[in-house]
């Protein structure tokens, strides 16, 4: 495998409706890099949608942190990028992470936006960028890109059902790093608000991470988060 500087690695689950589109962004990047797809067990056409030029991977367990750290594994790039599938990235892509790196931060992100004119969409976008600014926390639809010796250094994405991101965030800000911003923005998209209404959505993730912080058990998390908490 010939080695890239960057890997973009990208977790999918049944996500024949978007790879298209998904694969198309990929296409106006310029710069070096190479993409990893991290299938989950799809069980629609979206592995053999994907392109041969772009490689895929099957983690044996379902589940975005499983999913990217068997991506990572995969990957041969100094720099592992993840993103999620719903995202729209800038052309200028690779130089804004190098740009970042080259401040001398060994983990950073995206500033986001989501494709919607909606005030409360904006506002969540807003403060998701503030977010990383203050509290250096950055979460998986900012899209997280990190040096691979430090992602294999801290055992990668913790191996949980959901919050891999927030914890990942958590320990790399206890080991004293500075999580650096790009200048462009990632645009992401707001179907999983739309899907169960903006607000409601919005205030049960912040339920659910104040949880998390409170150090409640995460299954149960996991379980109210997917819409069983009755």
């Amino acid at each position: 495998m010939e080695n890239k500087s960057i890997s973009i690695i990208i977790p999918i689950l049944n996500e024949a409706e978007n790879i298209d589109n998904l694969m198309a962004n990929l296409e106006q990047l310029t710069g070096d890099f190479e993409v990893v797809f991290c299938d989950g067990g799809s069980t629609d056409d979206t592995v053999a949608i994907i392109d041969n030029r772009f490689t895929v991977v099957t983690s044996p367990v379902k589940g975005r942190a499983y999913q990217m750290n068997a991506g990572a594994r995969a990957s041969s790039g100094d720099t592992l990028f993840f993103l999620h599938a719903d995202s729209v990235l800038p052309v200028e892509t690779i130089s804004e992470i190098h740009c970042v790196l080259a401040k001398g931060h060994d983990v950073g992100c995206f500033k986001i936006a989501f494709d919607s004119r909606n005030f409360w969409m904006k506002c969540c976008g807003f403060f998701s960028n503030l977010r990383v600014r203050t509290r250096n926390i950055a979460f998986g639809d900012q899209g997280i890109f990190i040096k691979k010796e430090l992602f294999e250094k801290i055992g990668g994405f913790p191996k949980l059902p959901l919050m891999e991101d927030y914890k990942l965030s958590i320990t790399l800000k206890e080991q004293g790093y500075k999580i650096g911003m790009t200048n462009k923005k990632l645009i992401t998209s707001e179907r999983r608000f739309v899907k169960n209404g903006r607000l409601k959505t919005m205030w049960k993730m912040q339920r659910l991470q104040a949880m998390f912080r409170a150090g409640k058990d995460i299954n149960e998390i996991a379980s109210m988060y997917k819409g069983k908490e009755d």
